[in-house]
C-alpha cells in the first residue's frame, strides 16, 4: 500500500475526518485542528502502523501531510 494513503487512513480513522480533508499540504493543527493530545495519539497510532520512531517534535515541526509522509518514508528506507 502507498504510504501516503496509509497515512491518511490512518489519520482519518483517528482525528475523525473524512481522507479527502486530509490534502497534502494541510497541516494537522491549522488545517485540521488537532490539539495536542490528538497529536500525540497521531504519533503513535502512525508509529504503530509503520513500525518506526516518531516523536511529537517531528510531528509538529513537519506538520503537512507530505512532510509526515517524508519523514515516514526516509524512517523506512533506513
Amino acid at each position: 500500500m502507498d504510504t501516503k494513503i496509509k497515512i491518511k487512513e490512518v489519520l482519518s480513522s483517528l482525528l475523525k475526518v473524512k481522507i479527502e480533508e486530509l490534502k497534502d499540504g494541510s497541516t494537522l493543527i491549522d488545517s485540521i485542528g488537532v490539539d495536542s493530545t490528538e497529536m500525540v495519539e497521531s504519533v503513535i497510532a502512525l508509529e504503530k502502523s509503520f513500525g518506526v520512531k516518531l516523536s511529537p517534535k517531528e510531528i509538529t515541526k513537519n506538520s503537512t501531510i507530505n512532510d509526515i509522509v517524508n519523514n515516514i518514508q526516509s524512517k523506512l528506507n533506513k
